[in-house]
């Protein structure tokens, strides 16, 4: 068996705290329909930490792993990427956040992955996919791709009585729109209360995967608009969740092995500007939209304080981290920021094994919308807009989700090594 422990802390803030995710919402939340949480799952030395907010940028991560009571090197921290909870990003997303918050949320990721450690157990572990529930549509091509299916690790103490399930989805978590303002983990908390209905004994563990040209059939553009849509509703949440839940209570399990590996990588990505014209001429550009637009003018507000301020500055090349946990025979591809489906599916094609494979995004830092070569001549929000609204410089430059992908595979492989190693015998758990 393998000692497993796993840990629940509420994260809730209080009213008043502006809200991460909508360009369109400037009204701050007034109140919360479900608890945002941090969740960790420790694995022998491993952890993996999930946070209900939009990212945890990579300064935090590293902090929060540098403080904790396991290896650094060994412990992946990712965001849900809820739009139903507050800024939590210094520099990015345009909402300041609340430093307060920020405090809390950093306490909460080390004390959460301490609070699981500590409770660390002889653990069985048993996998499988589940069956895809059929929510999740690419919003940017009609039938474009999509990462398919529910991974699924589930963790029985000695007694054989389940005490965590960990499970992912890549879908966009942007049910609730831009006039909701409660804090919310969108269709996420309702996934987690129905599997843990079903197990009474067990916390569930959720990490949204490569999920930026994916969602439950809405445009981009869908989410820079207040008005509402019947569609987008905690009824439409619930119903998502439960599907979701469905599928995880339907798969068939095989029990998985006993050993456990890590291994990460650092990798720097360019960026390439798309814009033409100075800061100045693009922010008049914008500043005459906005007046010929009544209604959007936040959106071209927000473009024009960009042009002033940030185009064409620090655009070095980024340090992203890229991590693998390996677990029982099944595998954690975590890659920083919103990563398309088509990573995922070549990532996943090339170390399909039989047993589970997360490919999970927003993972040690959330720098904004990385998209594969073949989506540049598409354009569209994701690549020519949406680093406006995280606060970059300019876009990240083509070719860099391709090695993000040659860094996944890579380092899925070293973790797979890693735990066969330990197997052997050759190194400490």
């Amino acid at each position: 068996m393998i000692e497993v422990g796993v840990a629940s802390i509420n994260i809730t803030p209080p009213p008043g705290l502006a809200m991460a995710g909508f360009a369109a919402r400037t009204e701050c939340a007034i109140g919360a329909h479900d608890p945002l949480s941090v969740r960790a799952l420790v694995v022998g030395q491993t952890a993996l930490v999930t946070a209900d907010v939009i990212g945890i940028d990579a300064a935090m991560s590293k902090r929060v792993r540098t403080s904790s009571c396991l290896p650094e090197e060994a412990i992946t921290i990712v965001a849900t990427h809820t739009h139903g909870g507050p800024a939590s990003m210094q520099d990015r997303l345009w909402n300041e956040p609340d430093p307060q918050f920020l405090t809390r949320l950093e306490a909460g990721l080390v004390e959460v992955i301490g609070k699981a450690a500590a409770s660390r157990r002889p653990a069985s572990l048993y996998g499988g996919t589940g069956a895809e529930p059929g929510f999740a549509k690419n919003r940017r091509h009609k039938d474009g791709a999509v990462d398919t299916g529910i991974p699924v690790v589930r963790f029985d103490d000695p007694e054989g009585v389940p005490f965590a399930i960990f499970m992912s989805y890549a879908c966009h978590p942007v049910v609730l729109a831009a006039d909701n303002l409660l804090w919310t983990a969108d269709y996420i908390h309702f996934a987690r209360q129905e599997v843990e209905a079903a197990y009474p004994e067990a916390i569930a563990v959720f990490a949204t995967g490569c999920a930026g040209d994916v969602n439950t059939g809405h445009s981009a553009a869908g989410s820079l608009t207040k008005s509402g849509n019947s569609q987008r509703s905690f009824a439409m949440a619930e119903q998502i969740g439960k599907g979701i839940a469905k599928s995880v209570a339907e798969t068939s399990f095989k029990k998985l092995g006993k050993s456990v590996g890590s291994a990460e990588q650092f990798l720097d990505l360019n960026f390439q500007p798309r814009e033409t014209g100075t800061g100045e001429e693009l922010a008049q550009q914008y500043r005459d939209a906005a007046e010929q637009n009544p209604g959007e003018e936040f959106l071209y507000e927000i473009w024009a304080d960009w042009a002033r301020n940030k185009k064409g500055k620090n655009i070095n090349p980024l340090r992203v981290r890229c991590s693998a946990l390996s677990w029982g025979d099944s595998v954690l591809i975590s890659l920083p920021g919103e990563v398309f489906a088509e990573t995922a599916i070549r990532i996943r094609g090339k170390i399909a094994n039989g047993h589970p494979v997360f490919l999970l995004a927003y993972a040690d830092d959330n720098p904004g919308y990385i998209p594969p070569e073949s989506e540049f001549e598409f354009g569209g929000y994701e690549i020519d807009e949406a680093h406006r609204f995280y606060g970059l410089g300019a876009t990240f430059a083509p070719g860099s989700a391709e090695r993000l992908e040659r860094a996944g595979q890579l380092v899925a492989e070293r973790a797979a090594f890693a735990a066969t190693q330990q197997d052997m015998g050759k190194i400490q758990p």
